[in-house]
């Protein structure tokens, strides 16, 4: 083959994603392992959506609703906003996608992070348009000099509140004055990926933005049921934005984005919130309970307003999730983002926190990590 490669296409590394657990345990020849990398719901999902995909199965010769109506609906209605300011799409990521294809052009600009999700800067580059990666400031995003990064090219920017992977918040305080120091003609995409596991206090009232938009720029939330919902195998993010967005955004909408499993999934888990709260209270426990056990050991426990948090294993941290891995526990290394002494961990059931930390202090131990070192 003769290809004519785009050279911005050429130059994409691909996502990479956490290996699946049974691929881990055949490369180390472990069984019985247990998963804290990858943020995931460890309670799993609602049985009322089990029962609910469940009971379509049957009907997965036919095409799906189009517009989601019901699952809009039902959001529409837990989220107080209306059915046009929602759009949805197969994880939330997606609608990220949709955004870049909406407003980049070649040559403009989009402003995000380092470290947060990668795919950002993937879509962007795809569009072939020119990304521009601001450091975090001590974990937390530097507002500041993303303002001060805004010019007539910039057309969106990326902020993950919570931010993956440090756990840490934008205040509604710091919000409002960054919003008030850029232009009208940027689009601010919020993604809220993690916002379920917020004080609902620490909140950013993204509705009153959104149906407020004189005199500031746009701001586009994004949520997802990957996370408290527990239904990261069906892809159903969405987008909460002004109405005259939401509209563009559909024109470059793929139809039936949504799958029927994902419709019917996504909408039984809305109706039993008894199980979300239920995910809620577990992971703030266990967060609590895990941040301890590790500053026991002589790690330092990073505060987190996720599912997960950041931990100094005052060592190197590669070296540790391997020796993790052989114990049969997955943990994220943090060396890529930038942290080398770091791993960062998922909230899991309190069986599975107890294994960590068991195996955590083994590790420890065993590499001569211990506190003071």
């Amino acid at each position: 083959m003769k290809l004519d490669i785009p050279e911005n296409i050429a130059e994409i590394v691909p996502y990479p994603p956490g290996k699946p657990l049974e691929e881990l345990e055949r490369e180390y020849g472990i069984t019985d392992s247990i998963k804290l990398a990858s943020n995931e719901n460890a309670w799993g999902p609602s049985p009322a959506a089990v029962e609910a995909i469940a009971n379509v199965l049957t009907g997965l010769h036919r095409y799906p609703d189009g517009s989601s109506h019901y699952l809009t609906r039902a959001l529409a209605d837990w989220l107080d906003v209306d059915m046009a300011e929602i759009v949805l799409g197969n994880g939330s990521n997606e609608v990220i996608e949709f955004l870049v294809k909406a407003f980049v052009r070649a040559g403009d600009e989009v402003i995000t992070s380092h470290p947060s999700f990668l795919m950002y800067q993937k879509f962007v580059q795809v569009r072939g348009g020119e990304n521009v990666v601001i450091p975090l400031r001590e974990m937390r995003h530097d507002l500041a000099a993303i303002a001060g990064a805004v010019n007539e090219k910039t057309r969106l920017i990326f902020l993950d509140n919570p931010n993956n992977p440090c756990g840490t918040l934008i205040s509604r305080q710091e919000f409002g004055r960054f919003l008030a120091s850029l232009p009208e003609t940027v689009i601010v995409v919020l993604d809220e990926a993690y916002v379920d596991f917020v004080d609902p206090e620490e909140r950013i009232d993204v509705k009153a933005y959104i149906r407020n938009p004189d005199g500031i720029p746009a701001v586009v939330a994004l949520r997802t049921f990957s996370k408290a919902f527990g239904l990261a195998g069906l892809r159903v993010g969405f987008g909460i934005m002004h109405r005259q967005i939401a509209d563009l955004l559909h024109r470059v909408r793929q139809p039936f984005n949504i799958n029927l499993p994902g419709q019917v999934g996504a909408l039984a888990a809305i109706r039993d919130p008894g199980h979300y709260e239920q995910t809620l209270e577990r992971t703030a426990r266990g967060r609590q309970w895990l941040s301890r056990e590790v500053e026991r050991l002589g790690c330092i426990a990073y505060p987190s307003h996720t599912n997960f948090f950041l931990i100094d294993v005052r060592g190197d941290a590669t070296r540790l999730y391997e020796a993790m891995l052989h114990k049969g526990v997955i943990v994220r290394s943090m060396k890529a983002y930038g942290y080398p002494d770091f791993i960062r961990i998922t909230v899991g059931t309190e069986a599975e926190n107890s294994r960590f930390v068991a195996a955590l202090a083994d590790c420890l131990a065993e590499s001569g990590y211990t506190a003071g070192n």
